[in-house]
């Protein structure tokens, strides 16, 4: 039998898969080409160039969602590019400090969740392009002409997305369809990823009804307030079903009969109509039946009232990593080295055009993109491909206007192109030689080849430096994380307080946990000098000590005795030694009894067998960590 190459090497070829996002590309064809050729038409071709700059970035942060979720996606970067415009205005060396400084905050920022990193990403990228590229305009017009490239393609957002309250309707929907393929896997090896789809499904929900509350339109407040109430009904399921998949059997196809129909209702807008009779056997399916008839009367009656303002997420965990936490300063030390790097080699090297250099950095090292070896690898790669097509269009001799044609279907390809980084890279490097063609310079293509390779190498070096690569600081901390935020959830389940914030914890957890998995399985493909723990293990784990949490407090709400103060104290304590020991390698141990099954004997004579799953989970972490014996590179199957 062959052996399978490690992860390193093989996930540079991995694509992503999806549909085609036709309205993005539609908006993609329609938004950097009618700016430009405005700008070249008014000859005022630098105007041009940073529209279409603005446009370009925003077409890359086009991805599904509600329009409001489009304006904190495309808006919130663009304000972070203008930001770097109108900080770019150091010349020569003083670039060095100054980069060095945006690098700093723009890592640790990144931490903060998909948006801050992105807003992060331009506010380092064009200081770059503001200091080493030099603009015939103010920095307060640069940016302006920058977030004017930005608007325009949020502008075209309104026609071709779903409108105020149905991309809120779908996103609801979304979780009830979810909840249903959960509920098919049950029992099955698919039971876990389905359940990872679900969190996935319930945090878009949640952030669309947020900022729906965020961003009020009138007339919108009983909208609003019926879908808060279908969600809250779906949050019930969610809960239930986890107890059932933490039960690990089979279930009838009926089941599922019923989240279905709620998601037709929702979409439409209507009443489910007759949803499945409850026959139930455990304590997790009579939780899910009863959260099935309270969700159909959610349904039927009037909608809560309508509070206002955006609902309290009562953890930081809930939506990202703190900048100054151990991720965030690993994330900006990292950034700070290689820009830096690059910024010195580029200005040792050349007097003009010196902003490739870091801005490629930029692209490369950020840590929340993928592991660093594939990006290096896919970022070469489709910068000679992107190259070679744009040297051959340079040398077509059919003037500025298929400089404009270039770009519209460089455009188009955007969207498509972001389920690879080579293909990706290839498509943007493409459009920015055509901008920095039209605006004069038809020499570029070759310095970027050049500079490219050389970046490419100053971060592969400077990012595998041991300091820079310690993956405790990226994944330990984040799984410690959602370490302690299953013990927050438990501990209000454990102490029986009533109230709205137990689904609020648990959604917070398993926020935190879906975090931590993303960064195990971009730590798993990076390339490693020597071993280190198993984090997706470890992941998975942690996974399982949640969804243990949720079968328990489902358990003991129809009927299970709870637990007494002395076992849940210890399993609090054993929870809080884990994640010390995930985020600072100290030994889980010395914070646990010698032999963890005590502390769940008085939890399984109360009848909540769920706590010793717990205590299992956490010594098989502990053994994880402890040993670190993964080889470099390689990725087990996770049990």
């Amino acid at each position: 039998m062959p052996r399978r190459p490690p992860d390193w090497l093989a996930h540079p070829l991995r694509w992503q898969r999806g549909p085609i996002p036709w309205g993005a590309t539609l908006r993609g064809a329609l938004g950097m080409a009618p700016l430009l050729g405005a700008a070249l038409a008014a000859g005022r071709p630098e105007v041009g160039l940073l529209a279409g700059l603005g446009a370009l970035f925003a077409g890359i942060n086009d991805r599904p969602g509600t329009r409001r979720a489009g304006l904190v996606q495309i808006g919130g970067p663009a304000l972070g590019g203008a930001v770097g415009l109108l900080l770019g205005v150091a010349t020569g060396w003083w670039a060095v400090p100054l980069l060095l400084t945006v690098a700093l905050v723009s890592g640790a920022v990144s931490v903060a969740g998909p948006v801050c990193s992105a807003a992060a990403l331009q506010l380092l990228v064009l200081t770059a392009v503001g200091s080493g590229l030099a603009l015939p305009l103010p920095g307060p017009t640069a940016a302006g002409w920058y977030l004017a490239g930005a608007g325009w393609l949020l502008l075209l957002r309104l026609p071709t997305t779903p409108g105020r309250r149905h991309g809120e309707r779908h996103a609801v929907a979304a979780v009830f369809d979810a909840l249903a393929g959960a509920l098919d896997a049950v029992g099955t090896p698919a039971a876990e990823p389905a359940r990872r789809r679900l969190t996935a499904a319930l945090d878009r929900a949640d952030h669309a009804l947020r900022l729906h509350r965020l961003l009020p339109l009138p007339g919108a407040a009983r909208e609003r307030a019926v879908l808060a109430g279908r969600l809250a009904a779906a949050a019930a399921l969610c809960e239930a079903a986890v107890a059932l998949l933490w039960e690990g059997d089979r279930l009838p196809a009926r089941l599922a009969t019923g989240p279905r129909r709620l998601a037709a209702a929702v979409r439409a807008g209507n009443l489910p109509g007759a949803l499945p009779a409850p026959v139930a056997d455990t304590p997790a399916g009579a939780a899910f039946d009863r959260a099935v008839l309270a969700a159909g009367l959610a349904f039927a009656g009037p909608p809560a009232p309508d509070r206002g303002g955006p609902r309290r997420i009562p953890h930081r965990g809930a939506h990202g990593a703190h900048p100054a936490g151990p991720a965030g300063r690993e994330y900006g030390l990292r950034v700070a080295v290689c820009v830096t790097a690059s910024t010195v080699a580029a200005l040792l090297l050349h007097t003009g055009h010196w902003f490739w250099l870091p801005a490629t950095a930029a692209f490369l090292v950020k840590p929340d993109f993928g592991p660093l070896f594939s990006r290096v690898v896919n970022r070469f790669a489709g910068t000679a491909a992107g190259v070679l097509v744009a040297a051959a269009l340079t040398a077509a001799p059919a003037g500025p206007w298929l400089t404009v044609a270039t770009v519209a279907v460089t455009g188009a390809l955007v969207p498509a192109a972001a389920r690879h980084f080579a293909v990706q890279t290839a498509v943007v490097t493409v459009t920015v030689l055509a901008f920095v063609s039209a605006a004069g310079d038809r020499q570029a293509a070759g310095t970027r080849l050049t500079d490219t390779a050389l970046a490419c190498a100053i971060v592969l070096l400077t990012g595998h430096l041991p300091r820079l690569s310690d993956s405790r600081a990226r994944v330990g901390h984040r799984c410690a994380l959602a370490l302690r935020r299953t013990r927050d959830y438990l501990d209000h389940v454990l102490a029986g307080a009533p109230g709205r914030p137990r689904a609020e914890l648990r959604r917070a957890a398993y926020h935190a946990l879906a975090e931590a998995r993303a960064a195990a399985e971009s730590a798993a493909a990076e390339l490693t000098a020597g071993p280190e723990p198993d984090w997706l293990r470890v992941t998975a784990r942690a996974e399982r000590i949640a969804d243990a949490a949720t079968a328990c407090a489902v358990r003991i709400e129809y009927g299970a005795p709870r637990p007494d103060a002395v076992a849940a104290h210890r399993i609090g304590v054993a929870l809080d030694a884990a994640a010390d020991a995930l985020e600072h390698a100290a030994p889980a141990a010395d914070a646990r009894p010698a032999d963890p099954r005590p502390a769940a004997r008085p939890a399984q004579a109360d009848g909540c067998r769920t706590l010793a799953d717990i205590l299992a989970e956490l010594d098989r972490i502990q053994a994880l960590t402890a040993a670190g014996s993964r080889p470099p590179g390689r990725r087990p199957a996770v049990a």
